[in-house]
């Protein structure tokens, strides 16, 4: 069976990206063949790690990428989850489908509480969010599945 091949695409590929990547191989692994890279590298978030694995993920093997990196591989569609990547998104050759779906950027939501805890509670949203979205995405990307 043909799977998918998505990008998540982000600005430093570190945190909102990478979980989406990661849903997307849990939930759908078996349709999807998920990448994810930005275009800076910023390396990997730990408290983006940490939250996932709370939910039972293990993005800890991941790296941050740059997408010059996984330009050679022919995306289905590109997904944009933040603003920054949206606007500035590569041209990629071939006819991937282009989505934005803008998350908030966990880091910045977290940058002016001191509690550890409730600094995680930002990610914990921002991973939810993107779960719930990853949740329904074979729906939405029905038209892709249809053309292969």
């Amino acid at each position: 069976m043909y799977k998918i091949r998505i990008l998540f695409l982000c600005t430093g590929n570190s945190c909102r990206s990478q979980m989406a990547e990661g849903w997307a191989r849990y939930l759908h692994g078996d349709i999807f063949e998920p990448y994810s890279a930005g275009t800076e590298v910023h390396g990997m978030n730990q408290n983006a790690i940490h939250v996932m694995d709370e939910a039972g993920i293990d993005i800890s093997s991941h790296h941050s990428k740059n997408i010059e990196e996984v330009q050679h591989i022919p995306f289905d569609v590109i997904i944009t989850v933040c603003d920054h990547a949206h606007e500035n998104c590569p041209f990629f050759p071939g006819s991937a489908k282009r989505i934005h779906a803008g998350f908030d950027d966990p880091p910045r939501l977290a940058r002016s509480i001191n509690d550890p805890e409730k600094k995680l509670d930002c990610y914990r949203k921002v991973r939810d969010e993107i779960r719930d979205f990853i949740a329904q995405l074979p729906d939405a990307l029905q038209t892709v599945t249809q053309a292969r």
